[in-house]
Parts: structure tokens; C-alpha cells; sequence
């Protein structure tokens, strides 16, 4: 039981200390807003901003994680 308490603090920790604008509803927004916009093929300012340039050379799309990190940048921080 402790190491489970142990476990989920350190990983909310953690997920506050990369983004600690999660916890603001406004912030929330922004992410399904440019969620819903690139559903539609369009491209938000603020997610293209984001985008590293080592990942626009790299040319790998396809995976859904660093997709999450980028939006999630974009939005949380």
C-alpha cells in the first residue's frame, strides 16, 4: 500500500513538475481546441511554435506519445 501511494505520488509529481499549467481549467481548453482543429487538418500557431526542429527533421509522425508531449507543451506550459 505504500509503495502504491509512493508510486502515483511521484508520477502526479512528476507530471506537475513538466507541465504545472495541467491544472488550469484554461489550459484545457487550449488542448481540445487544438485537438479538435487538427482533427480538421488545421494547424494551431501556438502548437506549430512548439514543434522542436529536431522532430520536424526527424520525419517520424507516427508516433502518438511525442504527438501528446508537443500538444501538451504547447498548452500546459
Amino acid at each position: 500500500m505504500k509503495a502504491l501511494f509512493l508510486l502515483f505520488s511521484g508520477v502526479i509529481i512528476g507530471i506537475w513538475t513538466a507541465w504545472p499549467g495541467i491544472i488550469i481549467p484554461n489550459n484545457w481548453k487550449c488542448f481540445k481546441e487544438i485537438m479538435n482543429k487538427s482533427a480538421k487538418e488545421q494547424i494551431s500557431f501556438k502548437a506549430a511554435l512548439a514543434v522542436s526542429p529536431k522532430y520536424v527533421l526527424k520525419g517520424k509522425r507516427n508516433n502518438k506519445v511525442s504527438k501528446i508531449r508537443i500538444l501538451s507543451d504547447a498548452c500546459f506550459r
